[in-house]
């Protein structure tokens, strides 16, 4: 069995103040067990996490390795997309990849093991918490949560909003078209369960199983015409300037499986939630909250 640390060994292995050990597991998942009512450190998984925070790393990748490689799979979302560019201005050396499967197929990703971090916003029935239902059903074991933002759910309108649409009621009620997100998408998720609050059949909604891959994509369709209202979030709809029916606030996290938590490009990415560069890139952005990013949501404090 690998060696198990006391509060005060750790705390000396760190060079820190035994008290400060607590912040640091509810902080910033210093890694720990409570056996009969003391913590407990794991010697090897301590010093993944001194590692994982380490900067300046020397080059030692092989050619043909996949060091410096991140890959992000889930849920579309233009902020994640900058966060991603910034990864890579940081570390000029390596490369951050996403693929869009929405949210249900980036916990399928996690399961294959083809991704280190999914980002999802699946929302539970009553939509006060997200995520954990589904990732239970997918994995063996819940992955670790972390707060990447919180964003605005909308419907798009088009500008000015000639239509004159106040409510989710008015799509089954008057007929209107939409252009919709896939299957397997948090936002797919939450307009279905809209619709079903206002009774609508979704058989006689034109448009309905006209799906596009990307919030930009929905809005767009808006813009030119194509469809009167679509599901998206305001981000898209600020720089395409469309109109909005407001739907609700969501959070929107990074699951993360625990054997990859300590990797350096997962911990350097996550590490970088918390810089100020980072909360600057939503200042040309609506609809964003980034008062919670970078916090641990799973397993709490």
């Amino acid at each position: 069995m690998k060696r198990l640390l006391s509060t005060r060994e750790v705390a000396q292995f760190l060079g820190v103040n035994e008290k400060m050990i607590y912040t640091l597991i509810s902080e910033k998942g210093l890694p720990a067990s409570k056996v009969t009512g003391k913590w407990l450190f794991p010697s090897h998984l301590v010093e993944q996490w001194v590692e994982g925070r380490t900067i300046n790393y020397p080059s030692t990748a092989q050619p043909g390795s996949l060091d410096g490689l991140l890959v992000v799979a889930g849920s579309n979302d233009i902020l994640l997309d900058k966060a991603l560019g910034l990864y890579m201005r940081h570390f000029p050396d390596e490369l951050a990849v996403f693929g869009n499967m929405g949210s249900l197929g980036g916990i399928k990703a996690l399961k294959r093991g083809t991704c280190h971090m999914a980002a999802s916003h699946l929302a539970e029935e009553e939509r006060e918490e997200y995520n954990f239902s589904y990732a239970a059903e997918e994995l063996k074991e819940l992955p670790a949560v972390v707060n990447f933002c919180r964003r605005e759910q909308i419907l798009y309108l088009a500008p000015g909003n000639p239509l004159g649409i106040t409510t989710v009621a008015d799509i089954p009620e008057r007929g209107l078209k939409v252009a919709n997100r896939p299957l397997g998408t948090g936002t797919r998720l939450l307009f279905d369960r809209l619709l079903s609050q206002v009774e609508a059949d979704t058989s006689k909604i034109p448009g309905y199983e006209r799906e596009f891959p990307r919030h930009m994509d929905v809005g767009l369709e808006v813009l030119a015409g194509r469809a009167d209202c679509g599901p998206g979030i305001r981000a898209v709809a600020g720089l395409l300037g469309l109109d909005t029916l407001h739907v609700g606030w969501e959070r929107f996290d990074l699951l993360i499986p625990k054997d990859r938590f300590f990797e350096k490009p997962v911990q350097q990415f996550l590490n970088m939630l918390t810089d100020p560069e980072f909360k600057a890139l939503s200042a040309s952005l609506d609809g964003y909250d980034l008062s919670e990013s970078g916090k641990m949501v799973f397993p709490g404090g």
